[in-house]
Order: C-alpha cells, then structure tokens, then sequence
C-alpha cells in the first residue's frame, strides 16, 4: 500500500500564503463540532431534527437516560448555541438554535450514510 504523503518537498508558496492570508479563526467551529461530536449530543441534535421541540422528560426517553443526564446534555448544546430553550409550566422545551445546526445535522447524516452505501458498492 503506497503512503499517502509526498515523496518530496516542494512548498507552493504563492498557495501556502493565499490560504493563510485567507484563514479565518475556526475555534468557534471547533467548539461548535466538538459540542456535536459527543454521540449523546448527536444523537439528541439529530431527535430535535425529527421533531421540533422536546421536553426534557422526552429527550431522556429517547436517548435511554436520566433526566438529569439528558438535561446536562442539552444545556451543553445551549451552551454551544446548537440548541435553545423555553419553560412552558413545569417542563423545559428545547429546539435547535436554527436551520443551520439543522443543515449540518441532517447534512452530516446523508453523508455518512451515502459513505456506507457507496463501501458496500465496491465490495
């Protein structure tokens, strides 16, 4: 198997600068995609995907939880701005934040999925 890793150096400097002159700051999207890379988390982003807005009684049915796990989860994605919340009574509702953690959620999941299908097309 052949590495994939260049076999010489040879730096394109006019590209290496264009790129970093153009480099925004990524740490919020790093701690954006970190708050999603937990399956826990995923697993509660992609439920409010499904259905608009949870309880938090819900959520922990849903990801087989405590409520008090399940509600130190969502306040994590509160906290990360994936998610937002509202009381209604005794209870706390939560949703996405907005369409675009929707889109990476969902657009994330059809990615992987076309991943699988496409491995089992080369076998």
């Amino acid at each position: 198997m052949p590495k994939e890793v260049c076999e010489i150096t040879h730096v394109d400097e006019e590209a290496v600068i264009k790129v970093q002159q153009q480099m925004p700051d990524l740490s919020g999207v790093a701690k954006f995609l970190k708050a999603l890379s937990d399956e826990t988390r995923l697993k509660i982003a992609y439920a409010l995907t499904v259905k608009d807005e949870l309880c938090v009684c819900d959520v922990a049915s849903i990801i087989g939880s405590s409520v008090a796990t399940a509600s130190h989860h969502l306040r994590y994605l509160k906290d990360n701005n994936l998610a937002k919340s509202y009381r209604k009574g005794k209870q706390m509702y939560y949703s996405l934040a907005d369409e675009h953690v929707y889109q990476i959620v969902t657009i994330a999941y059809e990615h992987v999925k076309e991943g699988i299908v496409n491995d089992s097309d080369t076998n």
